[in-house]
């Protein structure tokens, strides 16, 4: 099977994502050098597609090698979903999380307002896609699905717009990467309301 990278963007087109490769480590590349890494990927790129390419191989680099991280995960909770914190740090512009969601649950159709990368670590994913619309940004359009399988990391945009869903029987366990969140931009629609309202 092979493992695939996506972007989706602003708008809620979804292309595959183009990487450079990197070095296999010649060690276990371990949690505190892909933080380490990923700060000064942060100063060097401003650009958020650009940050993103650079430091989806060493996710996947660092899933690969740290199996340890793909354990770190709490079982859903009755809402549906669960987060395990593995890394959040005052003033450090990096929140690492764990997600899973439960099989039935369904999260709420939302933005970030930060990009974020998330790799899928167990279970099968449907991300529904959507666009605002120009003239309403209150007002949401379907823009497409994908699913993502093991393996397989997504890239967002601040404003991209999806909501997650597990597919088949079992929970999703992914890994997450957020960047700084801009509560101001940060939403959850309703399409059939046609409404936006502060997350």
């Amino acid at each position: 099977m092979m493992l695939q990278n996506w972007l989706v963007t602003d708008d809620g087109r979804c292309r595959p994502l183009v990487t450079a490769e990197i070095a296999e480590p010649e060690r276990t590349y371990r949690l505190y050098r892909f933080l380490t890494e990923l700060e000064d990927i942060l100063d060097q790129h401003t650009e958020e597609v650009e940050r993103i390419a650079a430091i989806v191989p060493r996710v996947r680099q660092l899933l690969t090698s740290s199996y340890w991280l793909q354990m770190e995960f709490k079982p859903p909770t009755e809402q549906g979903w669960a987060v395990n914190f593995l890394y959040r740090e005052h003033q450090f512009p990096l929140t690492v999380q764990m997600v899973t969601w439960a099989p039935g649950s369904r999260s709420q159709i939302h933005n970030h307002a930060t990009w974020g990368i998330i790799a899928m670590v167990g279970g099968q994913e449907k991300n529904t896609l959507w666009r605002r619309d120009p003239d309403r940004p209150e007002q949401i359009q379907p823009a497409g699905e994908l699913i993502l399988a093991p393996g397989d990391i997504i890239g967002l945009t601040a404003d991209a717009i999806h909501c997650v869903e597990p597919l088949a029987d079992e929970p999703t366990v992914s890994f997450n990467l957020y960047g700084i969140t801009d509560r101001s931009r940060r939403y959850q629609f309703d399409p059939d309301a046609q409404t936006a309202a502060k997350f």
